[in-house]
């Protein structure tokens, strides 16, 4: 076989490990989304995929599935095995000792506990290793865990429905609902995959917000609406004053994090509702919103999905905190008076924020519009 034949068998194959890396995407949290396929004489013996913490990673269950037939095979997988101890014995050491004689990773895994050492300990073992097919569509699927890895920070998603002339609530504030039915089933899979869900006071007490995961909204197939409802996200809610009454609706739907810079003396009440509360000091008299992220990261949060008003969406956006805008857009006009949808008092023209569009496309009769920012964030 000539080599150009096998990169296209290669990328081939990869492009089905990635397909069952994807399934993991509502649970593997905080782990990342891993596939991995076994070929043996052209044909696939053996595939798997990581579903949650704790339980067997990928490689694993397509070495169980394959078997014997591992023996000789080539087994490609989305992320560098494992070579350390963790909640579960070390990848590397599991297609070693199933005697796959080549083992070709979408890339090499950013986790200073792996680093390369995964792929060398394959390498002493006289395995062939490849790295590198297929890289830009492995890190696509693992933003967050690699941007937790590399900088320390959560990656951070800012949903936003707006109209078409970019308001997003009624002068009085009301604003359910600008978008239909299937632009909200968007939302709900976005919140299920996120580690996080986000919010403010402003948004709580407005919209008599929960932020939860509703199952029968999902539009999934029963197995994947099965793991999102096992892994649901944790709440998070940014209370800079504790405006929100324990008895709101946010927090009779479950246990939440609230994140103040007043005073911990109630930290005890919110414990004994259920629910954590997080102090920290204020910047300008408001939470400290890179170094919340900081925390949440060290908490093993890979993932932020910020469903807030046009406050803080815009106090993110202006920190350079936003990895990703989301903006769901609705055909109506909702009037000058209507709320803008960020707050983001910008002078000259020369102060605009530039985004790259990612992606635009029709969902229902909404559109949804993906776009980063054009520089970045600020890490």
């Amino acid at each position: 076989m000539s080599p150009t034949e096998q990169s296209v068998l290669d990328a081939a194959y990869m492009a089905r490990a990635l397909e069952l890396a994807r399934k993991g995407v509502y649970s593997t949290h905080p782990n990342p989304r891993v596939g991995c396929v076994i070929v043996r004489d052209g044909e696939i013996v053996g595939e798997g995929w990581h579903v949650r913490a704790g339980e067997p990673h990928a490689e694993v269950h397509a070495l169980r599935h394959a078997g014997e037939k591992a023996r000789g095979a080539t087994a490609y997988v989305t992320l560098e095995p494992c070579s350390h101890h963790g909640r579960t014995p070390p990848c590397a050491d599991a297609l070693v000792n199933a005697g796959v004689a080549r083992v070709v990773a979408a890339m090499q895994d950013p986790n200073p506990d792996v680093a390369g050492r995964g792929l060398l300990r394959l390498m002493s073992a006289g395995i062939a290793v490849q790295s590198g097919v297929l890289e830009g569509e492995a890190r696509a699927i693992n933003k967050g865990f690699l941007k937790r890895m590399e900088h320390g920070l959560p990656y951070v998603r800012v949903k936003l429905a707006m109209s078409l002339d970019g308001r997003t609530a009624m002068a009085s504030g009301q604003s359910q609902w600008i978008t239909g039915p299937q632009a909200r089933s968007a939302v709900q899979r976005l919140r299920a995959q996120s580690s996080v869900v986000l919010t403010g006071a402003d948004t709580v007490l407005a919209d008599h917000a929960r932020l939860t995961v509703r199952p029968d909204e999902l539009d999934l197939s029963a197995e994947l609406t099965a793991l999102a409802v096992t892994r649901p996200p944790l709440r998070v809610l940014i209370d800079g004053r504790l405006r929100v009454p324990l008895d709101a609706p946010f927090f009779k739907a479950g246990s939440a994090l609230v994140v103040t810079c007043a005073a911990a003396s109630a930290r005890e009440r919110y414990h004994e509702e259920g629910h954590e509360m997080l102090a920290l000091a204020s910047s300008g008299g408001h939470v400290d919103l890179r170094k919340l992220l900081v925390e949440l990261a060290s908490r093993g949060v890979n993932d932020v999905l910020v469903e807030a008003g046009p406050r803080l969406a815009g106090a993110f956006t202006r920190l350079g905190l936003v990895d990703e805008f989301q903006i769901f857009v609705a055909g109506k006009f909702m009037g000058s008076s209507a709320r803008p949808l960020l707050d983001l008092p910008l002078a000259q023209m020369s102060e605009a924020m530039e985004l790259k569009i990612i992606e635009m496309r029709a969902v229902g009769n909404d559109w949804r519009v993906i776009a980063i920012p054009a520089h970045g964030p600020s890490v």
